[in-house]
């Protein structure tokens, strides 16, 4: 599954992400990938794409940074697998 993780730095401050990113890395658990992140420098939110088996299977790499962050977690599909999918009534 492909889960779009919403990051939003608490009290807008990235400098303590950062700096524990830097130390530890990622510290994400076995069966976790990440693919790619965009940070939105005005909100202090970063995006990131990352797959996992399930929702619960995040939860060890939450926990390492809930701390620092406010995580919103949104299931996703590629547009070819959503149109692979959908049937398109008329």
């Amino acid at each position: 599954m492909l889960f779009m993780v919403i990051e939003r730095f608490k009290g807008g401050d990235s400098r303590p992400v950062g700096e524990r990113f830097q130390a530890k890395g990622r510290m994400m658990p076995d069966g976790v990938v990440y693919h790619a992140s965009w940070v939105d420098p005005a909100d202090m939110r970063c995006f990131q794409v990352m797959e996992a088996a399930s929702a619960e299977s995040l939860e060890g790499w939450i926990s390492c940074w809930r701390d620092l962050i406010d995580f919103e977690l949104v299931e996703v599909l590629s547009s070819a697998e959503f149109w692979a999918g959908s049937r398109i009534d008329r």
